[in-house]
């Protein structure tokens, strides 16, 4: 055998040791990522321990899961909006979350957030002068007084118009 061989022979055998190390560390780094995150999925901790902070959201009828989700990450009640579409979709209550107004806390876990937002929420009491005016009671124009698609709205404009004109 010719030294040439040998060292071409040495080198291409350390090629592929390193090759399989940083194959094996790839595959173990990447393992246990996906386990702590599958770990997380049924155990996330709550952003606080203790009282925490309660926090006012608002879910629209249309909001998906992964739009709730990053509304509850933007405000500080949840740290992978990812993990909470993750946790909805195993969860007792997956499409189940109602539209309205919560208060979430950032000691709940994301599986608590979830069965408060699949219940439906109580009604608001109104108190004393502060209803909000309808439409009619604003313009004075109720639904009964608005004609229906035909010809006669035409004939009282075309009237006021020469009203107008004189």
């Amino acid at each position: 055998m010719k030294i040439g061989e040998i060292i071409g022979g040495v080198v291409e055998l350390i090629v592929k040791i390193v090759v399989f190390v940083f194959i094996v560390m790839f595959v173990f780094k990447t393992a246990t990522k996906a386990y702590d995150y599958g770990y997380r999925v049924f155990a996330e901790e709550p952003m606080t321990v203790g009282e925490g902070r309660t926090i006012s959201i608002y879910v629209e009828e249309t909001s998906s899961v992964k739009e709730i989700g990053q509304m509850l990450q933007e405000k500080g009640l949840i740290r992978d909006a990812n993990l909470f579409v993750i946790q909805e979709l195993v969860s007792e209550n997956h499409d189940k979350i109602q539209p309205g107004i919560y208060d979430l806390n950032t000691s709940m876990t994301g599986e608590e957030m979830l069965s408060v937002m699949a219940t439906a929420p109580e009604e608001m009491e109104e108190l004393p002068g502060t209803s909000v005016p309808s439409i009619e009671e604003i313009t004075g124009i109720s639904n009964d007084s608005v004609p229906e698609e035909g010809g006669e709205q035409e004939e009282d404009d075309s009237e006021s118009g020469e009203d107008e004109e004189e």
